[in-house]
């Protein structure tokens, strides 16, 4: 990978590789998952340690070193495992397509037959340098050739090894240490393919049918194609959910969004995290959201929104900014060139452009004039502003926290509001003052 990320945490769309498998396997409920580390360990077990569907009991590491080939890695596990189980599931760290139903079909092929080890395989006309199937004429796996020692009627072989493997843990466990070392000194995992097949015992194979399962990750390019391929199986879901992506190609969707039906996904929008929208919205185009909750019948067009919550019946932007803490009250309007960070908009409040809103609160009905600003920082601390009910908030004021202003109440354009403003009343000038009741 050429990087100082150990390559199982780079990130697809938005989570590392490892966390696939992960969440991959823990729906088998195994008594035990053991992740081998090398390169960078304390990195993989930090980000690795609480990973969504995981039990941390069943979660555990261990290191190999010196790292000497993927049969030594298994090695490694021994001590952990050996007497906790009958089975064991063998998955490389860098196949983040892998699924949990192909993992359950494995599982359903070793118990249905007599096999010391059952494996994955995959057709294609690009080997990628997997090593290539041999059968015998029962059809059982005979031999596992690698590429560099195929000969050229094995190099047409479109069987390919995926490198997922269900042993018999007693048989894993007794042959192990037979590995032969190669001439790279390193003990390779597939060897035990041929040491089984010389003991007599059947070695069967599942293949895949669906090809983008077997992406493994060695460099970047292949992360690219892993995302496009994960992006398209993701778009495709929503839209036969109910949901419509104008342009797949453009339309990023990490795997923990929610999207309610018959809403409509706009080009160059990104959903990612924790997002949920509801049901009638039209998003983007050109939309970030992330980790926000959207209501129902919302339009968001050419913004941004983070760790924000939308009610229904709102509609933002273009150019409008939701930061961390927003949270916008049903039927509220946003216009164009708004900010909004740590506030709540009230029912039916209308903010229509060039505003920004701090650390404020308003009630419903209040009217946000163009260029308004909440001067919420002080220098060492953010302070609240709180607007009533049916206020009218003129255009350029400036409203310096802390500050209230009550129900009913308006601010004339150009005001620098710097005290309470009771309720019914209207503050001018600067420094604002109230204007006398006639």
């Amino acid at each position: 990978m050429k990087s100082k990320v150990p390559k199982v945490l780079h990130l697809l769309l938005g989570k590392p590789l490892l966390s696939y498998i992960l969440t991959a396997v823990a729906p088998l409920e195994p008594g035990d998952i053991c992740v081998i580390t090398g390169h960078e360990s304390e990195q993989v077990q930090a980000k690795m340690g609480q990973v969504t569907g995981v039990s941390e009991a069943a979660l555990s590491f261990v290191l190999q070193t010196p790292q000497l080939g993927t049969g030594h890695a298994v090695q490694q596990t021994q001590p952990a495992l050996q007497g906790k189980a009958d089975t064991i599931l063998v998955v490389p760290g860098d196949l983040p397509l892998l699924s949990t139903q192909t993992l359950r079909q494995m599982i359903e092929l070793y118990r249905t037959s007599d096999s010391a080890v059952v494996m994955l395989t995959a057709k294609s006309d690009n080997p990628r340098g997997f090593g290539r199937i041999a059968r015998n004429p029962a059809g059982d796996v005979a031999a596992i050739v690698e590429e560099v020692d195929c000969s050229p009627e094995q190099r047409r072989i479109t069987e390919l090894n995926v490198g997922v493997y269900l042993f018999n843990a007693d048989w894993l466990w007794a042959n192990l240490p037979n590995i032969p070392l190669s001439a790279k000194g390193e003990y390779y995992i597939t060897d035990l393919i041929g040491l089984a097949v010389g003991q007599g015992k059947r070695v069967q194979a599942h293949m895949l049918n669906d090809q983008t399962e077997t992406v493994g990750i060695n460099n970047r390019v292949h992360l690219a194609e892993a995302e496009q391929a994960l992006r398209r199986k993701i778009n495709r879901q929503w839209m036969e959910a109910g949901v419509t992506i104008i342009d797949p190609a453009t339309t990023y969707i990490q795997p923990d969004v929610v999207l309610g039906q018959d809403t409509v996904i706009y080009p160059n929008t990104h959903l990612l995290g924790k997002t949920t929208i509801g049901q009638d919205c039209a998003i983007g185009p050109n939309t970030y959201i992330k980790d926000s909750t959207i209501g129902d019948r919302c339009e968001i067009k050419f913004s941004v929104v983070e760790e924000a919550v939308v009610e229904n019946n709102v509609d933002a932007g273009p150019f409008a900014h939701l930061r961390k803490g927003a949270h916008l009250a049903e039927g509220v309007h946003m216009g164009n060139f708004g900010e909004v960070k740590n506030s709540y908009l009230g029912p039916g409040t209308k903010m229509g452009h060039f505003s920004y809103l701090g650390d404020a609160t308003t009630g419903q009905n209040v009217n946000i004039g163009a260029g308004t600003i909440t001067c919420n920082y002080d220098g060492k601390n953010k302070n609240k502003t709180v607007i009533g009910d049916n206020s009218f908030i003129g255009s350029d004021t400036m409203l310096v926290a802390p500050v209230n202003i009550g129900q009913n109440s308006k601010t004339g354009a150009g005001s620098v509001v710097t005290r309470d403003v009771p309720d019914n009343s209207l503050a001018y000038g600067v420094p604002a003052r109230i204007k006398d009741s006639d």
